[in-house]
Order: C-alpha cells, then sequence, then structure tokens
C-alpha cells in the first residue's frame, strides 16, 4: 500500500501551455498592428538585406520606419521604397526631390487645400544606395522618379545586426522549421 502517485499527463497543463502561448502569439500581432498605425506604415520595421548603403547601414541592421503623410522629404533622407511588381523593398539616400505643382485653377484644390493639414504635394523621389556608384533609375522599372506612393517609410532609428536571424531563417529554410520545432516544443513541455 503505497501513495505512489504517477505523474499524470494532465490536460489542464498542456491547455495552460497553449493558452500561454496562444496569448504570447496574440500580443505580439496586436503590438505590431499598434506599431503600424502609430507609425503610418505597413511595414514599420524592416532588415537590411544587402551592403548598398554600407558603411551608413550594414546587411542584418534592422530598422524602424516611419510614413508620415505631411513630412516633406529631403535630400540626405534615408527611405525605404516599393516599386511595382518588385517583391523586395529597398533602403536607399534621396539624391534629389521635386515637387509636381498644386493646380489651384481646379476648385476641388482650392477648397480643399490647408498648407498646414493635407498631404505633401506630389513629391518626385531619386534615390541612390551610399555604397552604389550610379543612381536607382535602373531600379524604378522604367519610370525616371519614385512618387510618394512607392515610399514605404523614412529611417528614424536602427539596431545594427539584430536582424541577421531573418536573413538566416530565408537563407536556409532549415533553420525556421527548427525554431518553430523548439518554440513549439517548449511550449508543450515547459
Amino acid at each position: 500500500m503505497g501513495f505512489n502517485r504517477r505523474p499524470e499527463p494532465s490536460i489542464r497543463k498542456l491547455l495552460l501551455h497553449a493558452l500561454s502561448f496562444s496569448t504570447a502569439l496574440a500580443s505580439t500581432v496586436a503590438l505590431y498592428g499598434a506599431l503600424q498605425v502609430l507609425t503610418n506604415t505597413d511595414t514599420p520595421i524592416v532588415v537590411v538585406l544587402s551592403g548598398s548603403m554600407e558603411p551608413a547601414f550594414h546587411r542584418g541592421d534592422l530598422l524602424f520606419l516611419t510614413n508620415s503623410p505631411h513630412e516633406r522629404y529631403i535630400t540626405g533622407d534615408i527611405i525605404v521604397y516599393k516599386v511595382p511588381d518588385q517583391l523586395i523593398p529597398i533602403v536607399h539616400r534621396i539624391l534629389k526631390t521635386h515637387e509636381k505643382p498644386l493646380d489651384f485653377s481646379s476648385a476641388s484644390t482650392r477648397t480643399s487645400y490647408h498648407a498646414d493639414s493635407a498631404p505633401v504635394p506630389d513629391q518626385f523621389i531619386l534615390t541612390k544606395g551610399d555604397n552604389n556608384p550610379e543612381d536607382d533609375i535602373v531600379l524604378y522599372k522604367g519610370m525616371d522618379w519614385l512618387q510618394r506612393k512607392h515610399v514605404v517609410g523614412k529611417v528614424k532609428g536602427f539596431m545594427p545586426y539584430i536582424g541577421y536571424a531573418t536573413i538566416a531563417m530565408n537563407d536556409v529554410p532549415n533553420i525556421k522549421y527548427g525554431l518553430l520545432g523548439i518554440m513549439l516544443l517548449s511550449a508543450v513541455f515547459f
């Protein structure tokens, strides 16, 4: 007659771990969504994938972006842009800008434009990587200038080399699957 109780696999314990994992995942998604709203961009955080911006940014640097519709970009600003039919956004410095003047002969422009609150008029942008010999016109897919609609955001800050984990997961898919497996196992057993 003993009191040897075998530890029973508790469904309650497994559900508690699953709930903890789900809560952490939902919190991360909610935080990222809030960051998107605050920064006015769908992609508030990006990883530098090439050396075209060295020495300012290196491959693997994590960049923080904002995209205020009221901000006028100027020569020297570093932006992230994406042109149509291109999957990966590009991080480069603005080389030149010019603006398409507003047509104030139009009644809709006269009544709706207020300099303090209106978005910047159509701004056209030419970029270049700091480490590249020429400007980016060849990357614009038949366009001579980028438009504001192509800009994902302006770089406001960075953390060096933090993004290498993302690069490693994309370059070697087995790393991604291994990390997912470890996360799932730790959620179940710890």
